[in-house]
């Protein structure tokens, strides 16, 4: 198939340009103050909500970490005691993962998924304002564990029974309702996402001719929706370990413990994938537009996408290969995760073959996604690693695991919402960012994750176990630079707060095209985006290559 081309609209009739640009006075007065963000149904307001919500649990957790390397900056218990220690890499993961990462890309997804296929708003946008307010009841129930007798949950982001009901505090209930909170809210932003792409497309628009970013999030509205269930079953029966004498995962009672880990790595490996799929589809976005170039092999790009989720299913007993697993089973798992990479491989070899002969520029946006591509690829190589069974009985439960999935977490699905914001934020707020600011956070973030992380992997290499407050001699070096890293990196994102605010404040304002090689359709709109856009749907074209 052809490479995919340019894509752009054509409006049908003058009136259209009118109601893009802001005509709207047929609409009924906005509630003023407080309840204009509480009752919005409007997409831009929602997908701004999940935005400075993410951000706000972004820094939450970050400080979580901080605690912990902080602790860990000199062998010995030096700041708090274990049992908080615990305390806080587990809220760490559990912010990170449900509050920050995975709301923000249902932010970009409430933004842009209208403005790239020419809807007027999403499909359900009264559903849409109740998924979101569910996520700070569910966050605010799990914070205030914390404050509860016995403490927060304190046994792993992954929450392995029997230390999450045998042994856990009295407070774990109250974390398996947040849970149960936040995901009915991913489930129900996930349906609203395929409702808005399947039945809104502007006229003409092909499902082939969606850019990358929509093709990504409609893939991952479906993982969600596969996953969460699963989630929700295993925690309930977590609760009924707790609270109603039931043996799930008891083994003196007759239960199973590592059905526990089945259940749970069945979520937990597409959950992965929840978190990275729409980072592919904003690189997808980014590099060809800096590149000045159309995206390489997008319907390869499309295919790949689709079998990383297919096989996202298959590989979850890789996580678990110390658990005794039958000799095939290990084998099974192994292969299917080595044939993971292939389609990874692919997208990774588009990106690179865009920028080949590219007239390329490096705005914020772009640097952050070349540092997406570079170093999301170092973590897919030590996941490789981890993916050979009998090297993975060394590696497994030690810092290079740690390494491995924050050099896929940061570096990639955190270092690609930052470029989507850098890149989107003159279509919201009609102001390019200051570009020198962004380069400094640009920089200064990149220095900070490899200072961070990349020592992890010599550290676990030499036998370092996670989730310990105190560790031998021999690991001094490498968690000291990592903990400077941390603190680095942490303070670096002080920047990305202030060229947001200064964006929104003021700066040189932007064009409806604000980068040159942009070429999708919410660039036809004005910036700032108005408040209703598409109220007359945009004709689509495709420009025939000739």
């Amino acid at each position: 198939m052809a490479p995919r081309i340019p894509l752009q609209s054509t409006l049908q009739n003058s009136d259209t340009a009118a109601t893009a640009g802001g005509g709207v006075a047929h609409h009924p007065a906005q509630p003023a103050g407080w309840r204009r963000w509480v009752l919005t149904t409007n997409h831009k307001e929602i997908g701004t909500l999940y935005l400075i919500f993410s951000l706000s649990m972004f820094f939450i957790g970050g400080i979580f970490a901080l605690v912990v390397r902080a602790e860990l900056f000199q062998p010995g218990l030096q700041l708090v005691n274990p049992e908080f220690f615990n305390q806080m890499t587990t809220m760490h993961g559990l912010i990170m993962v449900f509050a920050a990462v995975m709301p923000a890309f249902t932010g970009l997804a409430n933004w842009m998924i209208p403005l790239q296929i020419g809807a007027p708003d999403m499909a359900l946008p009264r559903l849409n304002n109740f998924s979101f307010w569910l996520l700070p009841v569910a966050f605010t129930l799990l914070l205030s564990t914390l404050l509860m007798p016995g403490g927060g949950p304190n046994f792993g982001w992954t929450f392995y029974a029997p230390l999450s009901t045998t042994y856990a505090p009295a407070s774990t209930t109250f974390f398996i309702l947040a849970l149960h909170i936040a995901g009915i809210s991913s489930i129900l932003g996930a349906i609203n996402i395929i409702a808005t792409i399947l039945n809104m497309r502007a006229p003409g628009m092909r499902l082939m001719d969606m850019p990358l970013f929509v093709w990504t999030w409609l893939i991952t509205a479906f993982l969600l929706i596969a996953v969460m269930p699963v989630l929700a079953g295993v925690i309930t029966m977590m609760l009924m370990d707790i609270n109603f004498g039931t043996s799930f995962f008891d083994a003196g009672g007759g239960g199973d413990p590592v059905l526990f880990q089945h259940l749970f790595w069945f979520f937990g490996h597409p959950e992965v994938y929840i978190m990275i799929l729409p980072a592919f589809g904003i690189v997808s976005a980014i590099i060809p537009t800096f590149a000045r170039k159309p995206l390489f092999g997008y319907a390869s790009m499309v295919y790949a996408t689709a079998s990383i989720a297919l096989l996202s299913f298959l590989v979850w007993a890789h996580h678990m290969f110390v658990v005794g697993l039958p000799l095939v089973a290990e084998l099974f798992f192994m292969y299917s995760t080595m044939l993971i990479a292939v389609p990874t491989g692919v997208k990774v070899f588009n990106w690179v073959t865009t920028l080949f002969r590219g007239s390329i520029s490096f705005e914020s946006p772009m640097l952050f996604a070349l540092a997406f591509v570079v170093l999301f690829t170092i973590g897919g190589f030590s996941g490789l690693m981890l993916a050979i069974a009998p090297a993975d009985f060394q590696y497994h439960d030690t810092y290079f695991v740690v390494a491995h999935f924050h050099y896929v977490l940061v570096p990639g699905a955190i270092f690609a919402i930052m470029a989507g914001v850098y890149y989107w934020l003159p279509k919201w707020t009609g102001h390019y960012p200051n570009e020198t600011l962004a380069k400094w956070h640009f920089w200064f973030s990149v220095i900070g994750v490899n200072l961070t992380f990349f020592p992890m992997h010599f550290a676990g290499l030499a036998g370092m176990p996670r989730r310990i407050p105190d560790y031998a001699l021999q690991f001094a070096d490498f968690n000291l630079v990592s903990s400077i890293g941390a603190f680095f990196f942490g303070a670096s994102q002080l920047l990305f707060v202030l060229v947001i605010i200064l964006c929104v404040r003021g700066g040189k304002p932007a064009p409806a095209r604000a980068w040159e090689g942009a070429v999708d359709l919410e660039w036809t709109v004005p910036s700032p985006a108005p408040l209703h856009t598409f109220e007359t749907p945009p004709v689509f074209r495709q420009i025939k290559n000739k």
